[in-house]
């Protein structure tokens, strides 16, 4: 059966190197990628290359003006055609730039077919430049639809954020900090070095070369891949945040907390919230909304505030059997006797992050003494601050 890892990410160069790096270290396989700078012209252009050169082009025509959608109606068909083929190993799907491995990976699984990885590439010199770019994708040129509203930072955080594997490329300009920042945002991923551009034959040229299929990234890619593990570790009620560190100028402060916050005091601070480091994320609880679990997203200086549904604590018993085992377990670790799983549980990384600063900001934000011992019945009558945000 043939096996399908999903490359992406903004940093084009060390993509590109990744992927030539897959072609020469895995016999048997070959590269589809979709161009979608093409889709102001209506179409799609889709090539199909192995180690020596490109094997095929086509167009795919736009669905609903949407370039993402024509390559999820391509991709699937490519990829049946050239697992019916039999003669190949391995299929590496490079996305475009700003496209997201979520998606795709989700669309690739759920044709029947098997993806052993994700993978994103990243050059560590521009990992803090691109989570400070609050730019529009479309101001760049690389929105993948004309309804795209996504900016740099948080696109790229997202890329970074989802894979389990990062594939790093051996930049001269990355210092020990950027390695760091690197390292505190996506700390449970499998990191891979990777060099500039495609291997070099014995002659020194570059051609392909042919290199054990037991190369780390080789074996990164064949190692196996849970979409629906993936997913969950993304949610805000159960996601895999990074831990408390500090090193190399870089830190990551985890924040947790039982009380509620007061919706005033927390929307007047967001500004300096946000914008105090290059990235933080997790979930909170405002008093007026006591059953509503908050998703917080933060990059480029921008927040992204959404309902992620009911805490499970609001929930009837008889609901439970309706909710994922990974969210009820994530919830019983962190159970409060008297809130359930109602936290404040946000997590922020920086390079120079003024750790006590912050913890007093957030602090401030928190319902006061007397507020909490009103009870509930009176937070519901604090005013609702967070409408807007919300669109409720």
């Amino acid at each position: 059966m043939l096996s399908v890892v999903i490359v992406g990410g903004l940093h084009a160069d060390a993509r590109k190197a990744a992927v030539g790096r897959l072609l020469a270290d895995v016999p048997g396989s070959v590269v589809l990628h979709h161009d979608l700078a093409t889709a102001a012209a209506g179409t799609v252009v889709r090539t199909i290359r192995d180690a020596t050169g490109i094997l095929s082009v086509g167009e795919a025509p736009l669905v609903n003006d949407c370039a993402c959608c024509a390559l999820r109606e391509d991709l699937v068909p490519e990829l049946r055609r050239l697992d019916a083929a039999g003669t190949l190993r391995l299929a590496v799907v490079e996305l475009w730039d700003s496209v997201e491995p979520k998606a795709m990976a989700e669309v690739v699984a759920a044709a029947g077919l098997t993806v052993t990885a994700v993978i994103t590439a990243v050059d560590p010199a521009l990992v803090l430049p691109y989570l400070g770019n609050g730019d529009d994708l479309a101001d760049r040129g690389l929105a993948a639809a004309a309804t795209d509203q996504r900016t740099v930072a948080d696109t790229f955080a997202r890329q970074l954020e989802y894979a389990p594997v990062l594939a790093v490329l051996d930049s001269p300009e990355a210092d020990e900090e950027d390695h760091e920042l690197l390292a505190q945002l996506h700390p449970t991923a499998c990191r891979v070095p990777i060099g500039a551009g495609e291997p070099a034959d014995e002659a020194g040229g570059r051609g392909p070369v042919r290199h054990s299929v037991h190369s780390p990234l080789a074996r990164a890619a064949l190692a196996g891949f849970d979409v629906e593990f993936a997913a969950a570790a993304q949610h805000p009620a159960c996601a895999l945040l990074p831990a408390e560190a500090d090193a190399h100028g870089v830190a990551t402060l985890v924040w947790h907390r039982r009380r509620p916050f007061h919706p005033e005091r927390l929307y007047e601070a967001l500004e300096d919230i946000t914008c105090a480091a290059a990235r933080s994320r997790g979930r909170f609880w405002l008093a007026d909304k006591p059953d509503v679990l908050l998703h917080w997203d933060a990059a480029g200086g921008a927040l992204c505030v959404e309902s992620a549904g009911p805490w499970l604590a609001s929930l009837p018993d008889a609901a439970w059997d309706m909710v994922p085992p990974v969210r009820r377990a994530a919830a019983a670790t962190d159970w409060h006797p008297e809130h359930g799983d109602c936290c404040q549980h946000l997590v922020f990384t920086s390079p120079g992050l003024d750790r006590d600063g912050l913890e007093r900001l957030l602090e401030s934000c928190l319902l006061t003494d007397a507020e909490y011992a009103a009870g509930r019945a009176a937070w519901k009558q604090l005013p609702p601050a967070f409408d807007t945000l919300l669109e409720v």
